[in-house]
């Protein structure tokens, strides 16, 4: 099969597209023909060997990629064979998701529903359970004014239109002007570009101060956003784009994370993700795709800030 792998850290020039064994399928194990593979910005960082991932390593030479998408081809010992041609989603455990064929265990085996296109189940894989997760905890409350950071991209855009579908006065934010019609379409009230100085400021006078922020951003955005919430406002704070994390204001309390969840917790908040859209109230925003030998140039992309919702892979 043909599988992108790295053989060192570095530049999106070390992801190489060669031609590898086929993986064999364990027990517990199947293996699924890879239609789609998602990509993710802490993938990025594992490949760069910086952000959360630079004191954790994974082993090397490695095929990136931690979810897929396609039918189940083969199953292992002790797994039900009827799982043979089902459409699934699922995470690979980390490692091996660039590839043609990608081994996972039946245990975390999604099935698609009938509702959803296999290309939009990838897509809502990791940032659906990650939305549907922050969300939860941050208990968004009807007619409570929330920002969300990043609102144009493959987290962000989901969180815009849970929050929205509870009620909340939205505020968007990303870079740029040109996403304006894409966040306002996932249902916020309005949108803040963040390239501009002062932006915060804006936000502040048009809620009175948000009663919450989702940041996924970090760094210099991550502390404006904070800016923005009222005294004793809420805060989220669970990514780094930016490459450092938000140090929280004394005056915003950070909701809590709950720690990670476990294997079947992250299963079922997929499988809430993906009923979400099978009913018409999530709708991932997929923005570009890229054939498996042009793995580079999404990276290259994504970590340029060019581009929208999110990436997938194509085999």
């Amino acid at each position: 099969m043909h599988a992108v792998v790295m053989d060192r850290f570095g530049g999106p020039e070390v992801l190489r597209i060669r031609e590898v064994e086929d993986p064999v399928p364990g027990p517990g194990q199947v293996l699924v023909a890879v239609d789609y593979a998602g990509i993710t910005y802490v993938e990025t960082q594992v490949r760069a060997g910086r952000g959360p991932a630079a004191h954790q390593r994974p082993r090397l030479p490695r095929i990136p990629g931690n979810g897929v998408g396609g039918r189940v081809s083969a199953v292992g010992p002790g797994v039900d064979a009827a799982l043979v041609g089902q459409t699934v989603v699922t995470t690979t455990g980390g490692t091996g998701g660039y590839a043609e064929v990608a081994v996972a265990r039946a245990e975390d085996l999604v099935p698609v529903p009938a509702e959803v296109t296999l290309r939009d189940a990838v897509a809502l894989l990791a940032d659906g359970r990650t939305a549907v997760l922050l969300h939860r905890q941050a208990e968004v409350r009807p007619g409570e004014w929330v920002l969300v950071e990043a609102a144009a991209g493959g987290v962000g855009s989901l969180l815009v239109q849970l929050a929205a579908a509870s009620g909340a006065k939205v505020v968007g934010a990303a870079r740029g002007p040109g996403k304006e019609a894409l966040v306002a379409s996932l249902g916020a009230l309005a949108y803040v570009d963040y390239s501009k100085p002062g932006w915060e400021r804006e936000v502040a006078e048009m809620s009175g101060g948000v009663d919450l922020v989702f940041d996924g951003v970090g760094g210099v955005v991550g502390a404006q956003g904070m800016r923005a919430v009222r005294p004793g406002g809420r805060a989220s704070v669970y990514g780094m784009a930016s490459g450092s994390w938000t140090e929280p204001a004394a005056h915003v309390t950070v909701v809590p994370d709950g720690g990670v969840p476990a294997p079947a917790e992250f299963r079922a908040l997929a499988e809430e993700a993906l009923a979400h859209a099978a009913a018409g109230r999530l709708r991932p925003v997929v923005g570009q795709t890229y054939p498996l030998s042009e793995a580079a140039e999404a990276h290259r992309a994504i970590e340029a800030r060019a581009t929208v919702g999110k990436t997938l892979l194509i085999p």
